[in-house]
């Protein structure tokens, strides 16, 4: 059980190195399947997503020298999910959970990709010096 749990780990760790690599897998296998792009595109963003939270955490955790990485991500989604919940009261006058979850994790896809290209690019740039 060991051996494919750290399989499981190695393989998330490769994938989250590079999100660009599960968003295209996905994209290309739900197009031969014969889904239309659209929706293609949109589990593309939503499996990326989860690579994307994993390796922005860790850039952040590196960055900042703290293990926050996460709890932060996870914060500024539900202060995301409340504004937007907040939005459909308004609104509709109810809220429709699976709706604002599919928002808060889309929106989330573009937020994390910005922050990956910005943490990589001052990684590549401004290398942490380790002691």
């Amino acid at each position: 059980m060991g051996s494919i749990w750290n399989a499981l780990v190695q393989s998330y760790a490769f994938l989250a190195t590079v999100p660009i690599i599960p968003f295209i897998l996905v994209y290309v296998i739900m197009t031969i399947r014969g889904n239309d792009k659209k929706s293609a595109i949109q589990l593309s963003m939503d499996v990326t997503t989860a690579f994307l939270f994993g390796c922005v955490a860790s850039l952040l955790n590196d960055r900042l020298g703290t293990s926050f990485g996460p709890f932060f991500l996870l914060l500024v989604m539900l202060v995301g999910g409340g504004l937007i919940g907040n939005a459909q009261n308004r609104a509709r006058g109810k809220v429709d959970p699976r709706k604002l979850l599919r928002a808060v994790w889309r929106l989330s896809f573009f937020g994390l990709s910005v922050l990956y290209i910005i943490l990589m690019l001052l990684a590549i740039v401004f290398p942490i010096a380790s002691d």
